[in-house]
């Protein structure tokens, strides 16, 4: 794994835009797969400043989502589809025929994840992964389990990532869904570059992990070892006991 480490956060983030705009100039076309989460916010406030500025393009770029709640629809207030509308898309020129989102309101959720794993595969593959990392070591939504699901996949959430995701949803834990539709962990491995954030000291015993094994279903984000092309970006918190 390529690591970086930066004196703070808003210094990581401003690298990771940064790297993606490189990205952009150096593959017009390229395939992009995005987080949620806080802690992409300032990563996709500099995206939007550099496309501002001229320097990052993303009128050939495609995307896709990591991630989505199930039950609920593209425009609720709390979907991750509003949350990209906020952070990104509104202030970028994406064509919106290239954004691809998970729908969590399909009537049919199993076949709904089919028909992602179909797009993504249509699109080429995935050309640039951009992930968080959870407190609890997940990546996407796959969570700390016996075993990990390969493709795009429903999954029941844990109780430290509801309460994660609370203010999405009024700051109320119980409101937020307790299933969702997530990329697995063979579908992220296929990418062809990952590249992991992480910010503050709560995500530091992780990375550790993360780093320097075992490889664990138990630590979802310890998976990123098998992949050929992995960068980390971290604050001096997160990279506390490295």
């Amino acid at each position: 794994m390529n690591v970086s480490i930066f004196d703070t956060a808003d210094e990581a983030a401003a690298a990771l835009a940064s790297r993606v705009a490189r990205a952009l100039t150096e593959r017009p076309h390229i395939v992009l797969a995005l987080p949620t989460g806080r802690t992409p916010v300032p990563t996709y406030a500099g995206l939007r400043r550099l496309h501002a500025a001229g320097t990052a393009d993303f009128s050939r770029a495609t995307t896709f989502n990591l991630d989505e709640f199930a039950g609920v629809e593209a425009s609720h207030p709390g979907s991750f589809r509003t949350f990209m509308e906020r952070h990104l898309f509104t202030g970028v020129n994406l064509n919106s025929g290239r954004i691809h989102f998970l729908n969590g309101a399909a009537a049919d959720l199993d076949a709904e994840c089919d028909r992602y794993e179909a797009e993504i595969e249509a699109a080429g593959g995935i050309d640039l992964l951009l992930l968080g990392i959870g407190g609890n070591g997940h990546i996407g939504f796959n969570e700390p389990a016996d075993e990990l699901v390969a493709r795009t996949h429903r999954v029941r959430l844990a109780d430290s990532t509801t309460r994660d995701n609370a203010a999405l949803f009024g700051g109320d834990p119980a409101r937020v869904p307790r299933e969702a539709l997530s990329m697995g962990m063979g579908t992220i491995l296929k990418a062809g570059a990952l590249v992991l954030m992480a910010t503050g000291e709560r995500k530091a015993k992780c990375i550790e992990r993360t780093i320097n094994g075992p490889l664990t279903p138990r630590l979802p984000a310890s998976f990123l070892q098998l992949h050929r092309s992995v960068e980390l970006y971290l604050d001096q918190a997160a990279a506390s006991l490295l």
